[in-house]
């Protein structure tokens, strides 16, 4: 453990203040609450519950926050090698690791204890099993040691459909488990792009991501065969729910659009293409996009009749 970990440097109480809200990773945990809560319209058939919504948005918002602390006070060393990562609090040395575990840990059990108490027991445990999988099973076991890190340790940011879905409900079905699988196999055609374009950075820090290890026109075939999957386990959705009109054609247009850049870049990686970046990165970021409209059209279908 370095020194400056341990010791971090004087900083100012808003500079403080300011390291330990980046430490939760805010913009992450605005992407897993952008499938939470459209899942409780579902769940609900319409408005849910507003003690219910609240706590849901609270609680897991508070389970996020408390397992990106975690990953990030763990992952301080690799952060710290890598460009993309290098200012963030704990790698730079202004937060130390106990107080960057304490925050952790209040964090998580504070998420469990707001589920149980405002909705129920049930979805206080998928939050600590989610947060259990995040920090442990993927932070501390998957990333460093295979390739296909991303992909299992992906569940952990499929849990907030279950989570949401339990709040509601106090029981799962088949509804809200393709809902998981629909943001499991989005995750690496997501997060993939992302990662070819600093696969230097994972490279130099060790971390065993797929494009690291793989040419880009076989990473570009692991893409487009996850996003075929993602598609159909969207559609696989519309009898089980079931799901009316918007949502199908949501899907459909969505998912078409999503292999059609697939397929842009598997082009760009098998001509060797100088901007096969840029494209990664188109995809990426309309990755973000494709689930925050697809679980739109998931809370706006209860609603049309």
């Amino acid at each position: 453990m370095s020194a400056v970990a341990q010791n971090p440097p004087a900083t100012g109480g808003r500079q403080r203040l300011m390291a330990h809200i980046a430490l939760t990773k805010p913009r992450i945990v605005e992407l897993l609450l952008v499938t939470a809560v459209p899942t409780m319209f579902l769940a609900a058939q319409g408005l849910p519950d507003l003690k219910q919504t609240v706590a849901v948005l609270i609680g897991g918002a508070l389970a996020a926050m408390g397992a990106n602390t975690l990953n990030s006070v763990y992952d301080r060393d690799i952060d710290a090698v890598m460009h993309r990562t290098d200012k963030r609090p704990a790698a730079m040395g202004l937060i130390s690791v106990r107080a960057g575990l304490f925050q952790g840990f209040v964090l998580s059990f504070a998420s469990a204890f707001f589920l149980w108490w405002w909705t129920n027991l049930l979805a206080a445990v998928l939050a600590l099993l989610a947060i259990f999988f995040y920090a442990v099973g993927y932070t501390m076991w998957l990333k460093r040691r295979t390739p296909q890190n991303i992909v299992w340790g992906g569940a952990a940011g499929c849990m907030p459909v279950l989570i949401a879905w339990s709040a509601v409900t106090g029981s799962l079905s088949w509804t809200p488990v393709i809902l998981f699988l629909v943001v499991f196999f989005w995750t690496p055609p997501h997060y993939w792009p992302l990662a070819m374009k600093y696969k230097e950075d994972y490279a130099n820090a060790g971390i065993p991501m797929l494009p690291v290890l793989r040419t880009d026109v076989q990473v570009s075939r692991q893409i487009i065969a996850y996003s075929w999957v993602m598609v159909a386990v969207s559609l696989l959705l519309v009898p089980v729910a079931p799901m009316g009109i918007i949502y199908i054609a949501s899907a459909v247009i969505l998912g078409v659009a999503f292999l059609f850049m697939a397929y842009q870049l598997q082009s760009a990686a098998r001509r060797a293409d100088a901007d096969i970046t840029k494209i990664a990165m188109r995809l990426f970021h309309w990755s973000i996009s494709y689930l925050a409209l697809l679980f739109l059209a998931v809370a706006v279908d209860p609603f049309v009749f």
